[in-house]
């Protein structure tokens, strides 16, 4: 009974990881104007988030060794609260910029613990649904935003709402606190064994993964955080309508992990990946094509289902190809990575599609999803080796 209640918990959990991350990407086409700043400053924003996380994600072995996954949750969810009610008191850009640093720091904290806790403990299905609850949250921002902008485009209200409701999900997860002391025997130090990076390095397909993150990363982030800018400029759509076509984007994502929860019983995490990745690649077409701007939306439906069961299933996989004595490490060093990307990848993206044109959008991504496969398919081929005896370390 513990043990389910706890996993109720982490759902939640990701319903707070998510509610922020689609936020600014929904607001910005009406921020920026009213922060008299350029178009592209969204990236820098997103830059400091991603960079914070980035952070939190990579150290998050040593953090949840000496507090434990509970409580680091806990602190986590309450950073972004605090974080997100900053940036609707905000009236100017360098204020939102400070606020960025704690929202990052509790947003990686929040990812590389639950979800190592989940690939050790829980079967695929479960980081599927986990992955869906955050889609929820993450679907849920856009909707919630784009109310408040239909009213006098007061997004500073709709950060505070969202906001209000994180501070709810931060107190449920200091109430449950007791809940993870009771399901301790679950949390095997052994598994939180300090490992120097290096050597992580070291072990084949290490690289391959971490760069495939930092990949994916480049279609999740700036469909997210540029979509509905390329919606504006590109297909000629009203901003407060593109930011309610983002959320079904993120509709796909979260529908999409749902129904991979039941699929992995049957298909393995890797045809899963594969699936996605062809998926990703017809939407990206569908936006590229010269079709009626009503087009975009269904476009947009399937990159959501693509990118569903891809994190989810990549990171499941981590216990498996480099062993359970490392996946907190290298789930850290993955995660890390995706924010990286997160870092560099939309702010550079902004800063060219500053000079060829918002119409770079689909084409950017697609370049993204064609170097991840191929990388993909390389870490695939390497434990595959590893299995057949020539790992250069052994999985445990």
């Amino acid at each position: 009974m513990v043990t389910v209640l706890l996993l109720i918990v982490i759902y939640l959990s990701f319903i707070s990881l998510g509610l922020p991350d689609a936020l600014l990407g929904s607001a910005w086409p009406s921020m920026y104007a009213t922060l008299h700043v350029p178009l592209g400053y969204a990236g820098f924003i997103f830059m400091l988030i991603a960079g914070c996380a980035a952070l939190s994600s990579i150290f998050s072995v040593r953090i949840i060794r000496r507090f434990g996954t509970g409580i680091v949750t806990a602190v986590s969810v309450f950073m972004t609260a605090a974080a997100l009610i900053g940036f609707s008191l905000s009236g100017s850009f360098v204020y939102l910029c400070l606020c960025a640093l704690p929202l990052g720091l509790g947003s990686g904290s929040i990812d590389a613990a639950l979800n190592n806790y989940v690939a050790l403990h829980y079967k695929a299905r479960h980081m599927n649904w986990l992955h869906c609850f955050w889609g929820i949250g993450a679907s849920l921002g856009p909707v919630i935003m784009s109310s408040f902008l239909l009213r006098d485009n007061a997004w500073g209200e709709g950060y505070r709402a969202v906001g209000i409701l994180q501070l709810c999900l931060a107190l449920l997860l200091f109430l449950s606190l007791p809940l993870w002391r009771k399901n301790k025997p679950a949390e095997n130090p052994a598994r939180h064994t300090h490992i120097e990076f290096k050597k992580l390095l070291h072990i084949p397909g290490v690289t391959e993964a971490l760069i495939a993150f930092f990949c994916y990363c480049a279609v999740e982030t700036i469909i997210g955080l540029w979509g509905a800018s390329f919606l504006v400029i590109i297909k000629g759509i009203p901003p407060e309508i593109a930011a309610q076509w983002i959320a079904f984007f993120y509709i796909g994502i979260t529908a999409g992990r749902f129904l991979t929860g039941f699929i992995t019983i049957k298909i393995n995490n890797r045809l899963m990946i594969r699936l996605g990745q062809a998926m990703i690649g017809g939407g990206i077409i569908i936006l590229i094509l010269p079709l009626e701007s009503t087009a975009a939306l269904p476009g947009l439906c399937m990159l959501g289902l693509g990118c569903a069961p891809i994190l989810p299933a990549l990171l499941h996989e981590t216990p498996v190809n480099f062993g359970e004595r490392n996946s907190q490490a290298i789930i850290g060093l993955s995660m890390g990575s995706f924010y990286i990307g997160t870092t560099v990848l939309p702010p550079l993206f902004g800063w060219l599609a500053s000079l060829t044109g918002f119409a770079l959008f689909p084409i950017f991504v697609g370049i993204a999803l064609l170097i991840k496969i191929v990388l993909v398919e390389a870490l695939n081929r390497k434990v595959q080796a590893g299995k057949n005896g020539n790992m250069l370390y052994p999985r445990e």
